[in-house]
């Protein structure tokens, strides 16, 4: 595997991390996860910061064991510059379809990969 690809498979991976329900209802592995400088434009419109986004995500759809779980499609990332990687994808929720783009970074070998920005927008019924 080259380098490019090793890049897009961790973004990747970390992507799909954070749609884990145990992930995103424990505040310490999602911690892992997000960049300390992250933000996020959500599916509502509503803007969220790393620590407001950590002490919501437990309770968000998504995070529970029982309840319904995030299914993603069409996954793919992209190297932007060396460290940094888009990853797009589409994903339901129930009945909720949602397009996303996440950048992830790694500022280091120590720190690994984290989610630097996020945003989803929600597809109304109909739109291809």
């Amino acid at each position: 595997m080259d380098d490019e690809s090793a890049q897009v498979t961790a973004a990747i991976a970390g992507e799909l991390r954070l749609m884990d329900p145990e992930v995103r209802a424990s505040r310490k592995p999602a911690a892992e996860l997000l960049d300390p400088e992250f933000v996020e434009v959500g599916a509502s419109g509503r803007r969220y910061a790393y620590e407001q986004l950590l002490a919501e995500l437990p309770d968000k759809p998504g995070a529970s064991a029982d309840g319904p779980r995030y299914e993603p499609s069409g996954m793919t990332g992209a190297v932007l510059a060396p460290g940094l990687v888009l990853v797009t994808f589409e994903a339901r929720l129930g009945v909720r379809r949602t397009r996303h783009s996440s950048l992830w970074r790694r500022r280091d070998e120590q720190s690994g990969w984290r989610m630097y920005h996020h945003q989803a927008t929600v597809v109304p019924p109909g739109i291809e």
